[in-house]
């Protein structure tokens, strides 16, 4: 009988906790499930500790993934794991990008009758991680000011029943109609992709295809395949701005004049101030960072 942790996020509502068990309800018998809730990394540092070799399945988003990801990296412990995904939640872009069922009872499914696959990753200088997407430019500046929006319309309201589930919209509002300009040098395998003369609107950085729940920044990333996909916006002018989000929108932003899009293993951003989205984690501000593939880091049990 297969054995796993299922690692969930304390802070849950009431309908990922309702997933949660209807997914728990199919792997009951057919397998020896321990389920534990963490609600900070000191917690899920302690919780990986005694996983031992048993696969470890992830009860959440790309925000989860990542940081029990994060966590099992630095403690070396992440070559030869195996994960499993039980998405919940409304994002799960790595999950649509690895194929893996949205709805929690088809992915229990998978848990059971999948079959672990060697799955790439991308670590920066600094030891951070990358499970599915980074990028650098209007997409990170719509989650800062989201994150920012969340906070304070959060205070407006009672308990969870509050506004700051409106923190993202607005954000990426204020992002379209301001978005940053930035002159970034971007190289590819040590070649240059864009350099200092040529501002750009954006840079994805794809192990993953999309973000924000579907929206296909990198379509040909393939986390199995041992390259990255890398896109650079130019598209820095107002009519090229319009132009540009009307095609990115329609999955058809690659023959955009302004757009490059490129594949490789290392890939460095560098110039002028700018923040990162990660998975959804937001650093930053930085002058330079590199992202280096490591093909096959771990094992993920997939269709």
């Amino acid at each position: 009988m297969d054995s796993f942790l299922v690692i969930t996020n304390s802070g849950a509502g009431a309908a990922d906790q309702e997933a949660l068990d209807a997914a728990l309800g199919v792997l009951e018998g057919r397998a020896s499930v321990e389920v534990t809730a963490t609600a900070n990394p000191g917690e899920l540092d302690g919780v990986l500790h005694r996983a031992g070799s048993r696969p470890v399945v992830v009860a959440g988003g790309d925000g989860s993934l990542h940081a029990v990801v994060s966590v099992l990296h630095r403690r070396n412990e992440l070559q030869g794991k195996v994960l499993g995904l039980i998405p919940l939640g409304t994002g799960n872009d790595f999950a649509r990008a690895m194929e893996v069922p949205l709805d929690p009872r088809e992915a229990a499914e998978v848990l059971v009758s999948g079959r672990p696959r060697p799955v790439d990753l991308l670590v920066d200088e600094v030891g951070g991680v990358v499970v599915n997407q980074v990028h650098v430019g209007a997409g990170a500046q719509a989650s800062r000011r989201g994150a920012r929006w969340k906070q304070r319309l959060g205070s407006i309201g009672k308990g969870k029943v509050n506004l700051g589930k409106l923190g993202y919209p607005v954000g990426a509002l204020q992002a379209a109609v301001m978005p940053p300009s930035l002159r970034l040098r971007v190289e590819v395998d040590g070649r240059v992709v864009n350099d200092f003369d040529r501002p750009v609107l954006m840079v994805a950085v794809g192990n993953g295809t999309s973000v924000g729940g579907g929206t296909e920044l990198t379509p040909d990333a393939d986390a199995e395949d041992g390259l990255v996909d890398v896109m650079v916006s130019a598209a820095v002018g107002p009519g090229e701005k319009l132009t540009y989000v009307a095609q990115l929108l329609r999955g058809r932003h690659r023959e955009h004049e302004d757009v490059t899009y490129v594949r490789g293993k290392v890939v460095t951003v560098s110039g002028e101030e700018f923040y990162a989205s990660a998975d959804g984690e937001i650093y930053g501000p930085e002058r330079s960072r590199t992202w280096r593939l490591e093909r096959a880091a771990y094992s993920m049990i997939l269709p």
